[in-house]
């Protein structure tokens, strides 16, 4: 018997899995793994929903939608009880819940990204703007590590980061809505209208201008953030690499990449808050084919794939923070004495992942919106107020979301007949 499984991610993550896939044994079968590896995400569903669907494949939570809907995923809640795995103790309830529809679990969360804000520790020194007086975040006395930072104090870090001298700048945020998102939701505001059937974004509703009011007061300061002629040489990351930026927002999957600069120290710190802890997530599962012929194995697969060995071996290379607690808190992620010294912000962060509704039209929903939150983040604002800006921002979204409500709207009314 030859069992398919499909993954992605960068290469040592795929050849640690591919590694793991291949070490499984069925005590009743003689069972071959065959492992079909992509890219990215991307790639990884073309080649999916066009019919090269393995028998066990990765899916991020955001493709789950369209794959739910076109009933590609066997629920392996079931499957997976009646082989002793513990859902309540072993994972987080956010990984689950964003897996859950329907009352079962479409698929099995493996690995669950917050994102975290990344920070030059050359140029954002807690220790030094205490001392100069500063507003810097509390060090707690049992770890020695900084503790959650207020919005003021992020404030007050990227203005200590920016040294024209240097050529250095405090901050850069992506204007995106995975980039603004984890903002609103602290400050109380809200992205979408509907958390599970979303017609429309919520940009212009009074919490979120209001925290986006807060949050543009720096992300807009000219002063803090890289200047254009910046951005046109080099990417955020590259400037952040480089030394000349105090910190950038980003996943775990960075932290390879920025360990291979020797020059570079970082470390990361979670969102900062406006009101409330509120971030997003990068959240990747396991699902078995609604289609495969060998389910039983297919769901022992699984079970393996799952097991504290096979996802530390994959939990090493760095680039995922496993769903699984007892995993996530061993020292095959945390990797203590390498960079970054703050690794459990992930697992801490993990708690305040707002999980967002299931659509099959997130690119779509970007790329629709992009110029607009470009604008909002970058350039002036004309004629516009926030408010217009908002529901334009909000009237683009409704393309996407409910582009008949969109297309009602603008066909015109029939007149009355005389």
């Amino acid at each position: 018997m030859t069992l398919t499984v499909g993954v992605f991610g960068a290469p040592p993550e795929r050849d640690a899995f591919t590694k793991q896939a291949a070490a499984f044994q069925d005590p009743d079968t003689d069972v071959t793994v065959e492992t079909r590896t992509y890219s990215g995400r991307d790639q990884a569903v073309r080649a999916y929903r066009t019919g090269d669907l393995p028998d066990v494949f990765m899916l991020s939570q955001r493709d789950l939608a369209a794959f739910t809907d076109e009933k590609l995923t066997h629920p392996v809640d079931e499957l997976l009880d009646e082989r002793g795995v513990s859902f309540g103790d072993d994972y987080s309830r956010d990984s689950l819940a964003a897996f859950s529809t329907d009352n079962s679990l479409a698929c099995m969360p493996y690995s669950v990204s917050p994102m975290v804000m990344y920070i030059n520790t050359d140029l954002v020194n807690f220790n030094k703007m205490r001392r100069q007086g500063l507003d810097a975040p509390e060090i707690d006395e049992e770890s020695g590590r900084p503790e959650q930072w207020t919005f003021d104090q992020f404030t007050a870090a990227a203005q200590f980061a920016t040294r024209p001298g240097k050529h250095s700048r405090g901050v850069y945020i992506d204007p995106s809505l995975l980039g603004l998102a984890p903002f609103i939701y602290s400050g109380g505001g809200k992205v979408f209208d509907d958390d599970r059937s979303p017609t429309s974004l919520a940009f212009s509703d009074g919490d979120t201008q209001a925290a986006l009011e807060t949050t543009l007061t720096l992300l807009r300061n000219a002063q803090v953030t890289p200047t254009p002629d910046q951005l046109n040489q080099h990417t955020p990351l590259k400037l952040f690499e480089k030394g000349r930026l105090g910190m950038i927002a980003g996943f775990r999957g960075l932290t390879p990449r920025l360990r291979l600069n020797n020059r570079l120290n970082f470390d990361v710190m979670p969102m900062p808050k406006i009101g409330r802890s509120a971030t997003v997530g990068d959240v990747t599962g396991l699902c078995i084919s609604a289609n495969t012929e060998h389910l039983d194995e297919a769901a022992d697969l699984m079970v393996h794939l799952l097991s504290d060995g096979a996802m530390s071996a994959v939990a090493r290379a760095g680039y995922l923070v496993p769903s699984k607690v007892s995993v996530a808190t061993s020292d095959a992620f945390l990797q203590p004495g390498r960079q970054p010294a703050n690794a459990a912000v992930f697992n801490q962060s993990v708690r305040a992942i707002q999980v967002p509704p299931l659509l099959d039209s997130w690119s779509r929903l970007q790329t629709a919106v992009a110029p607009l939150l470009q604008q909002l983040v970058t350039a002036p604002f004309g004629d516009d107020t926030l408010q217009d800006l908002t529901e334009r921002i909000d009237e683009a979204s409704r393309t996407v979301l409910s582009p008949e409500t969109e297309s009602d709207s603008a066909s015109p009314s029939e007149s009355p007949s005389g």
